[in-house]
């Protein structure tokens, strides 16, 4: 895959890839205007969209119910470091979710690419042409 990252104006930052675009802006304590989510919020978000289809995909597989299925993302930062130091991810289901199936639950949520991609971090390279 590959991206063109653009800078169309201010603390703007889009990456477009395909027929995509994805904007980003800092937020208005970071000089930015707040236009668009921050690409670390953007970050976190990829985290939990991914764990999200995979939590989706077993429940429609298995006909259980989704109505009021949604998972929740905390992240705890390190002021020290300024880096992350833990996401937890909660998949909410409703009372009349089957016990049975919860830690099958846990289970295909850990398979989500992004997470498995962080256990594994690939070799970043950055030159100028």
């Amino acid at each position: 895959m590959e991206m063109t990252i653009t800078f169309p104006k201010g603390t703007r930052v889009n990456a477009q890839f395909g027929p995509y675009e994805i904007p980003t802006d800092q937020p208005l304590e970071s000089g930015g205007t707040a236009t668009a989510p921050d690409p670390f919020s953007l970050f976190l978000a990829s985290i939990g969209t991914c764990t999200g289809i995979y939590v989706l995909r077993f429940c429609q597989e298995r006909n259980l119910p989704t109505t009021d299925l949604h998972l929740s993302l905390t992240a705890k930062w390190n002021d020290k470091k300024n880096l992350l130091e833990a996401i937890q991810i909660t998949i909410h289901t409703d009372d009349s979710f089957p016990e049975k199936y919860k830690n099958a639950l846990i289970k295909v949520a850990k398979l989500c690419t992004v997470k498995r991609q962080l256990e594994q971090p690939p070799e970043i390279t950055i030159s100028v042409s």
